[in-house]
């Protein structure tokens, strides 16, 4: 399925806005220093290991044509697409171009096969798109860490895919489980590090038909059903689940952040979320955002970047509910430091991850949020691809999340961090407003048009519907009107039934000739020659009358039309 709404987030160590789609900002990201380095697959556990760019992109090392490429990971596309740093090594051209588009650039060029491995898996003619100029993503993408990108959805969802024929298209992945007999094998699994954490003790990796050592518990959890998710909503985005009833997202005040679905078919008391690694921040709505950044002292919202900036040392607890499992979110994710921004005045700030939903917002309202990287390092996630990978196999695809943050422990992560060592979380200056005195961020003109859009085209079948009904009945109201004005003239329906009716009576009982068989009474006696039997034949020929009424047709009364589906996620929602 191909993300029309919410862009992917290329981010780059540089961002200018806030969203985490590939944006350039105004100060440096503190990295890894051997985030740029070409890491190699540790075959001892069969693992991929995943360079963390300073919490913003997680990258994995493709080979392709016998050279080795950094690629940004994400499960919210389907496409795979290089620049190649250096030398382009021998490949096959397909003679088919395309052109992907992203919020703050394009990747276009030609449609490309050569031999791939990707986690010990060798592909013969694996097909990609050759990028020669990557410059519409602002600075060079090999300085920001990366090559391209892979993306890790299913075939529906790639373009390349719909460009060539047969299974010439298919996804890297897709031609990676097509090796294996055994269509349980058909999952990969993501566990994405915090750089910045003195309690994490892994680093990030994904795996492909096979689980972490020491995470095997994730098969235990809830299978979360994403398929009938993706036929109720009829959405473009594939890893999504709903949040669970009346329960979803718990704010800081440890409440029910309540938030109505924009996603027309949702049920009630639901929220829509797409889980998609290629975004930095969370996107959701600007009301949730504000209930968790809102109530904060001294938090201002910064309308350029379009994120709340936060004093670094507040520590807010927000959790998820999917599936009837609490997942909560490392406070260092709620509130994110890797930056490095200041306020007006030269204060360092932090910013808020759950950043409100602008770009990547749906305006066809497909879904409510996206959960990206700062959601995704909290949780170990097994993607099960099912039958999207395998037509033949029964088994629907599915999402499995283990949580990966303890409370507690995260709790004193984040006074070492972000406080020296010292607990002042209960001190008055970290207490939360009043509710009643909670800042609601400014909605700028181009958001409201948004709005007022995904209004109008998520509901457009409803819109269509609605003004058909009301056509037909201002028609009716018009016939019947024109019936009842002739009706008072004839006393028949101005379609002249009741005419046609009356003239065929008259007809049949030959009013005004002069018959044998009929003659009209005279004071009660019959005329000399007139016979009973002759008139009381005439009264019995009389034909019945059968009426016609404006009650007729009501067998084909209109039935009403029953109707729930966020963003801008992963690439070109794309």
């Amino acid at each position: 399925m191909r993300s029309f709404l919410i862009p992917l987030s290329l981010i780059p160590p540089i961002f200018d806005c806030a969203f985490v789609s590939a944006l350039t900002f105004p100060f440096h990201v503190r990295t890894d220093p051997y985030s740029h380095s070409i890491s190699r697959r540790d075959s001892s556990n069969g693992t991929i290991p995943l360079t963390n760019t300073g919490n913003a992109q997680y990258i994995a090392n493709v080979t392709l044509g016998g050279e080795e490429v950094r690629l940004i990971i994400d499960t919210g596309s389907s496409d795979l697409w290089v620049n190649f740093p250096s030398t382009v090594p021998t490949t096959t051209d397909t003679g088919k171009s395309l052109s992907l588009s992203y919020a703050i650039g394009s990747a276009g060029g030609d449609i490309h096969t050569a031999t791939a491995q990707f986690g010990g898996y060798t592909v013969n003619n694996q097909a990609f798109l050759l990028v020669t100029d990557a410059s519409s993503f602002g600075s060079d993408i090999h300085d920001q860490g990366y090559d391209g990108l892979i993306g890790l959805g299913p075939n529906e969802g790639s373009e390349i895919y719909d460009k060539l024929s047969g299974d010439a298209g298919d996804t890297l992945l897709n031609n990676i489980f097509s090796q294996s007999s055994n269509s349980s094998n058909n999952f990969i699994s993501l566990l994405l590090n915090r750089h910045g954490d003195p309690g994490q003790n892994y680093t990030g990796q994904m795996t492909i038909a096979e689980y972490i050592p020491g995470f095997e518990n994730v098969t235990s959890m809830p299978q979360i059903d994403v398929e009938s998710v993706l036929e109720l909503l009829g959405s473009d985005q594939h890893w999504q689940a709903l949040t669970d009833k009346n329960n979803g997202i718990i704010g800081p005040d440890g409440q029910v952040i309540q938030y109505d679905s924009i996603v027309p078919k949702a049920p009630d008391g639901q929220l829509v979320v797409v889980f998609d690694s290629g975004f930095t921040f969370n996107q959701v709505p600007r009301d949730i955002s504000d209930a968790i950044y809102g109530r904060v002292q001294g938090a201002i919202y910064d309308s350029t970047n379009e994120w709340w900036t936060v004093p670094c040392g507040q520590m807010l607890n927000v959790s998820f509910n999917f599936g009837g499992v609490n997942y909560p979110i490392h406070p260092l994710d709620t509130v994110d430091d890797n930056f490095g921004i200041t306020s007006a005045n030269g204060t360092h700030m932090c910013i808020g991850s759950f950043q409100p939903i602008t770009t990547a917002f749906s305006l066809l309202g497909n879904y409510d949020m996206i959960m990206g990287m700062s959601f995704l390092r909290n949780v170990y996630a097994v993607l099960n691809y099912g039958d999207w990978a395998d037509d033949s196999s029964k088994s629907d695809p599915f999402l499995q999340l283990l949580s990966t943050t303890n409370v507690e422990a995260a709790h004193n992560d984040f006074v070492q961090v972000r406080m020296g060592g010292v607990d002042t979380t209960s001190a008055s200056q970290w207490a939360l407003l009043p509710s009643s005195e909670e800042v609601h961020s400014p909605v700028s003109e181009e958001e409201k048009k948004k709005e007022y859009q995904e209004m109008i085209l998520s509901r457009w079948p409803y819109i269509f519907v609605g003004c058909l009904v009301f056509v037909l009945l201002v028609t009716g109201l018009i016939i019947w009107r024109c019936c009842c004005r002739k009706g008072r003239k004839n006393r028949g329906c101005c379609c002249g039934r009741r005419k046609a009716t009356a003239r065929a009576l008259e007809k049949d009982m030959n009013i005004g000739r002069k018959t044998d068989s009929y003659l009209p009474l005279q004071e009660g006696t019959l005329k000399p020659g007139a016979s009973l039997a002759s008139f009381n034949h005439s009264t019995t020929s009389l034909p019945a009358f059968s009426g016609y009424g404006v009650g007729q047709g009501k067998d084909n009364e209109f039935n009403g039309y029953a109707f729930p589906e966020p963003m801008h996620v992963g690439g070109g929602y794309r």
